[in-house]
């Protein structure tokens, strides 16, 4: 635990830094606007993982990578010493000693649930080796070949791979969904403040969904699932939007920077596609305001952001977009045959789908969907056929904000709309819980809870609307922290209270390529980190050129 603190505070500050330098050139340019100490650091994290990509396309992403963004941060302390004093000043002030405590809480919280917990299965299968690769040689060309799974190109694995500190001769740390975990906590231990102020607002909601979400990955964000950190993503920036559309800003910068995320976030997991559509918001209010120079400049930052990671698609499986071969635009020797990516992608739908056989890919929904449905959880259930009745509600409400011109409903609605949409795209697609569940769990919320508050408004009844809110919260707050309580008693052990809980690893055997040593499972299909490079298999493939830096191709 000691160690994932020390590393929290380093990624911490390295990213507030980095987002404090980045946000600076564009406020330079595009004006200015508030930014929070989360704002600085979610900035951060993205500048960092576009740059960690960067690096990767070069050079193994190590020690010489840290020192290069230290060497930055350092310039940037020293450059900005002025503005960061004060901004840091305004931000400490603006945070009462309560709300201090509070985050502290969750700092070691955070901390200790990332230290140990459940390692996730495809860790072992993929996660631990991309990871590894990255820190051991950068980029390979037709990695993928070796094992299509390695083709999974998340950019989540290079942001880990940036901040495992595998260069120091130790263990790997996998402490970056932590991170992203206490980000999102942060933002939801707002939710405190409704009583203050009286008010219930639609955030809260989402807040709420948030800290359920929080509370059932604690014991697992000790992997670097791309899932968490996508998911973990989404809902702070559902949370952001609403905030910013419920303070009724009229800027444009605060939303344009939040689609800049939602870009970031499609870099992580292709499944988030369709949550760019909140940049929908920005992009009206620019058209209006004739803003042809900031357009084009966030476009060409969206463009940034998500270069680096088409890059790496393309050095790693040959294709743009792995596994879907619809764009096929490289015609390079090291590319994963078309009928190999074209299963794969059959695969994680009829997975999804829970078929589990590539042959039943051609099902029609009303085939597999009864046999889906049935294999869900009982509150998945519910949040599942809600979700689907607050479709078209969203649009109908969306159509009447409209009308009314009622530009903060609108605002609140499009969100809504934006989350079902992307519901209805998982739900047809790919339904495996974990890969959409922050569009199950809002759905329904953020659809009914924004419906509900604006039926109500200020009128007599909408009071007690609150308090019946309040006091369902309350009690449920209550149940799920004895719950979790109880469960974190019932597994606390002083196994990881200086390290973190290391890779997992499984027996494994040997075959050689050119006289290199690779590995695959005893038993199984998972071998971990260590033994490394590894396959599925024994393949039959062969070096590009006199090593293992030169990539993989089938042999002719």
């Amino acid at each position: 635990m000691l160690s994932v603190c020390l590393i929290f505070l380093y990624v911490l500050l390295s990213a507030y830094l980095t987002g404090f330098l980045t946000l600076q050139g564009i406020r330079h340019i595009y004006g200015s606007c508030r930014i929070g100490a989360d704002g600085y650091i979610m900035a951060g994290l993205t500048a960092v993982t576009v740059y960690a990509q960067f690096f990767s396309l070069f050079y193994k992403v190590g020690l010489a990578a840290n020192l290069l963004l230290a060497v930055v941060c350092a310039a940037t302390a020293f450059a900005f010493r002025r503005q960061l004093k004060a901004e840091l000043l305004r931000q400490y002030r603006a945070v009462s000693n309560g709300r201090k405590i509070a985050y502290l809480l969750l700092f070691l919280l955070m901390a200790y649930g990332t230290s140990r917990g459940i390692i996730h299965y495809d860790t072992g299968l993929y996660h631990a080796q991309s990871i590894r690769w990255i820190e051991e040689y950068g980029l390979v060309k037709g990695l993928g070949n070796l094992h299509c799974r390695l083709a999974y190109n998340s950019s989540s694995f290079a942001l880990s791979a940036l901040y495992s500190f595998r260069f120091l001769g130790g263990q790997s740390y996998h402490c970056m969904a932590g991170v992203f975990a206490l980000i999102l906590a942060g933002s939801c231990s707002k939710i405190v403040s409704a009583l203050r102020r009286k008010k219930l607002l639609l955030s809260d909601f989402a807040r709420l969904m948030g800290i359920y979400y929080l509370l059932i990955i604690f014991d697992e964000m000790v992997s670097p699932a791309s899932d968490y950190f996508m998911v973990l993503t989404v809902f702070y920036i559902i949370i952001r939007y609403l905030e910013l559309a419920e303070a009724g800003e009229k800027n444009w910068l605060p939303y344009g920077l939040l689609a800049l995320l939602c870009v970031f976030t499609v870099s992580i997991k292709l499944s988030a596609a369709l949550i760019i559509l909140l940049a929908v918001k920005p992009a009206a209010m620019l058209i209006q305001a004739k803003n042809e120079k900031a357009i084009a400049g966030f476009l060409g930052l969206g463009f940034l952001i998500l270069l680096p990671c088409l890059l790496r698609n393309v050095w790693i499986s040959g294709w743009l977009v792995y596994p879907f071969t619809a764009i096929d635009l490289f015609p390079v020797d090291w590319k994963i045959p078309k009928e190999i990516a074209d299963y794969d992608a059959k695969e994680i739908q009829v997975w999804g789908r829970g078929l589990y056989d590539v042959a039943a890919y051609g099902k029609r929904p009303a085939e597999w969907l009864p046999g889906w449905f049935a294999g869900q959880g009982a509150v998945d259930k519910l949040f599942i056929l809600t979700g689907i009745a607050a479709a078209p509600i969203s649009l109908a409400a969306l159509a009447a904000a409209c009308l009314k011109r009622n530009q903060v409903q609108r605002d609140l609605m499009l969100a809504a709309v934006t989350i079902n949409i992307c519901f209805f795209f998982w739900l047809l697609s790919a339904p495996l819980i974990r890969y959409g569940c922050v569009y199950v769990w809002l759905a329904a919320p953020v659809t009914f809870g924004g419906l509900s508050l604006w039926a109500v408004g200020d009128k007599r009844y909408g009071m007690l609307f609150r308090r019946l809110v309040y006091a369902g919260i309350l009690l449920a707050g209550c149940y799920k922290a004895i719950m979790f309580g109880t469960e974190t008693a019932k597994g606390f052990s002083a196994d990881y209270f200086i390290y973190q809980k290391d890779y997992e690893n499984f027996e494994s055997q040997s075959y050689e390529i050119n006289g290199v040593t690779f590995y695959y499972p005893k038993e199984g299909d998972r071998v971990g980190y260590e033994a490394f490079p590894s396959s599925p298999s024994e393949t039959d493939l062969e070096f590009r050129g006199n090593g293992i830096e030169n990539g993989f191709r089938y042999k002719n």
